[in-house]
């Protein structure tokens, strides 16, 4: 076990042993679980996704570089 760094070999909330690979496969599920929420919620509420587009563009149009 070599602690919190992430590597091969590292004790999940389990104890159990955990590689990257599983990691990054765990992670890859939930970044598509995450975006098909997203997605079903902008079908969902149109009114919600059209005012954040808006709220992000004039965050965009007032930010200074």
């Amino acid at each position: 076990m070599t602690g919190l760094t992430g590597r091969p070999g590292r004790a999940g909330p389990d104890g159990t042993g955990e590689t990257d690979a599983e990691r990054r496969r765990r992670r890859a599920r939930f970044l598509r679980d995450l975006a098909e929420a997203r997605e079903l919620r902008d079908r969902v509420q149109p009114r919600r996704v059209k005012v954040a587009r808006l709220r992000h563009a004039m965050r965009m149009r007032t930010f200074r570089w």
